[in-house]
């Protein structure tokens, strides 16, 4: 566990352990505030953010340590004037750990592959595991385990979240559903293996263009904005066109399970991915999911750093 880049690369006893620590420390803060006293974490941001700019750096001031905020677009390495190479390697010699949101995910690869500390991926255009980590402590904490629960996600199949939700769901022993259109269906690969990571875990795995299909009798239904970041704005009408069946409604959540919650990983616009009365509605659960980006990210900091 010297990395988080993806789910896919954790056992699911690591998964576990980060939830099960993520679940202490946020009953117990006052137990975990100066365990990564004098360590320093280095955020390297090329994609905005809010919430896990907030959440990291939040998080090592609560566990006693120190965060720095990075800017690439002003930097050395995001002008390509230094490669990632000797950046990380610099930056390994000062700093505890590191965590990076970008855009290709084949730089968070090579990150790791120099890095002599721990690397955190906090979002790439293949992969999210952070997200995923905060969504399944949100499940559990709603609907008390997680093995053979169903998770009906809805929207753009093949982005980052969605390829996260399935490697984390399908560690975990959840079953997953993806309801998205035809074009916008999840990346082959990713597919295959979680049917393999499904089958060792007994749950199962369902990719359908049908959104009642995805939703019928589902314990959690999730949905992620149709316009990525990496998404052309001039592409925006045509999605909306193409996502609008794949809209989490009133009357879709409906087919969900009667006490089903509702997530999105935020931003969300109403009247889009989900509607309002969906999202400001009382199976909601989207600050909870929120929130905890910072219990579960505190619980992978503590990991990484091997003190907990």
């Amino acid at each position: 566990m010297k990395h988080l880049i993806s789910l896919k690369d954790w056992s699911p006893e690591a998964i576990f352990d980060v939830l099960d620590l993520a679940v202490k420390v946020k009953a117990a803060p006052e137990q975990y505030a100066d365990v990564l006293k004098q360590k320093t974490l280095l955020m390297i941001f090329e994609k905005p953010s809010l919430r896990t700019r907030i959440s990291f750096e939040a998080g090592m001031t609560q566990l006693g340590g120190h965060a720095i905020y990075y800017d690439m677009s002003t930097s050395p390495m995001g002008g390509g004037k230094e490669t990632i190479e000797d950046s990380i390697k610099v930056i390994s010699r000062m700093c505890d750990l590191v965590m990076a949101r970008l855009f290709r995910h084949e730089d968070i690869l090579e990150m790791a592959q120099y890095a002599t500390i721990p690397v955190i991926n906090a979002l790439t255009d293949n992969s999210h595991p952070c997200q995923i980590l905060a969504d399944l402590l949100t499940v559990q904490e709603k609907k008390g385990s997680l093995k053979g629960l169903t998770l009906a996600y809805l929207g753009d199949g093949f982005n980052n979240v969605t390829h996260s939700l399935m490697y984390g769901c399908s560690k975990v022993g959840m079953n997953i559903r993806i309801g998205s259109p035809e074009a916008h269906m999840p990346a082959v690969e990713v597919t295959e293996q979680c049917v393999e990571f499904a089958q060792e875990a007994g749950s199962g795995l369902l990719i359908t263009d049908d959104p009642a299909e995805a939703v019928q009798g589902a314990d959690v239904v999730y949905t992620d904005s149709w316009m990525s970041y990496h998404i052309p704005k001039e592409e925006e009408a045509s999605r909306i066109k193409v996502f609008t069946p794949y809209q989490v409604s009133d009357v879709l959540m409906e087919e969900a399970a009667t006490d089903a919650i509702f997530m999105n990983c935020l931003p969300a616009l109403r009247g889009a991915e989900q509607s309002a009365g969906v999202i400001d509605g009382p199976q909601s659960v989207v600050f909870d999911e929120a929130e905890n980006r910072l219990h579960a990210q505190k619980a992978v900091l503590l990991k990484l750093s091997g003190v907990a």
